[in-house]
């Protein structure tokens, strides 16, 4: 009794104090701070009387400690300075090994495909894939899944020179300091210097004690494929004791032939064996 009434208090606490869920993948939402997982088309079974009753406390509750952690509101030195320290280290190594999971769909067609694979960099130029599992319909498999891997294929999976977030090929405005409840961050616009193939327009967001990014989102200005238009990406990155552990990634896109298609892609970094 006692754990299923700390599993409802869990939860109820999650939905009122955490705001920062990732996009859903396996059908399911996961939150970022506690790692609770929600079903990503279902009802949320506590708005009920319980909510109301309890919502008061715990938002008396939450408040101090949110605001204990706040530090002061930035000045534009302070965030230009954690900048400095992102770009320093914006072109370090990407993971030689990663696991990727991708689920895709095109809503017009009502179709859905998944693909989990295992990605190594090559070259500083090319990755290549190891594919473990396919399943859904052979459409999204050959019009959308395909596609990404072939133009991901091209780079490595994290900044390469033509397409880091530095200033050789972005212009950088802060813009301010982000508090939405879950975390702090810096934004800036980000705005390339050429319209080349890797590049978006959109917003960077960066922890402040660790330079580490925890958000970018825009669109690419020039589109990888000629079929494929109106690139918007949306990436979220799990950051744990400083260091990104994971990325998850959410691409929309209109395809000539199969109109709108969407993507969900999470990638985690794969250890080599013991001894290597």
């Amino acid at each position: 009794m006692f754990r299923k009434l700390r599993s409802i208090v869990g939860k109820l606490w999650c939905t009122l104090a955490h705001r920062s869920v990732m996009w859903p993948v396996h059908g399911y939402y996961t939150c970022r701070r506690c790692g609770r997982c929600y079903p990503a088309f279902a009802e949320t079974p506590l708005r009920a009387a319980a909510t109301l009753m309890l919502a008061a406390a715990l938002a008396l509750l939450a408040s101090p400690a949110h605001a204990a952690g706040k530090p002061n509101r930035p000045a534009s030195a302070e965030a230009e300075a954690v900048l400095a320290r992102f770009i320093a280290a914006a072109e370090s190594a990407p993971w030689a090994t990663e696991s990727i999971e991708i689920h895709a769909s095109l809503p017009k067609l009502e179709k859905t495909g998944q693909l989990k694979a295992i990605r190594e960099l090559a070259s500083p130029s090319q990755s290549s894939f190891a594919v473990l599992e396919r399943a859904g319909d052979r459409t999204v498999e050959e019009q959308v899944i395909a596609r990404y891997l072939t133009v991901n294929g091209r780079a490595p999976a994290g900044p390469a020179a033509s397409a880091a977030i530095t200033p050789a090929n972005y212009k950088f405005t802060y813009k301010g300091f982000i508090d939405d409840g879950e975390y702090f961050a810096y934004a800036f616009a980000i705005s390339p210097r050429h319209k080349r193939e890797g590049l978006i327009k959109g917003e960077l967001w960066l922890d402040p004690l660790t330079a580490v990014p925890v958000h970018e989102s825009g669109r690419l200005v020039k589109s990888p494929l000629a079929s494929v238009r109106h690139v918007s990406i949306t990436r979220e990155f799990n950051v744990r004791d400083g260091v990104v552990a994971s990325r998850l990634t959410h691409i929309t896109c209109k395809e000539r032939r199969v109109g709108k298609a969407e993507l969900v892609v999470e990638e985690l970094p794969v250890a080599p064996p013991a001894g290597e």
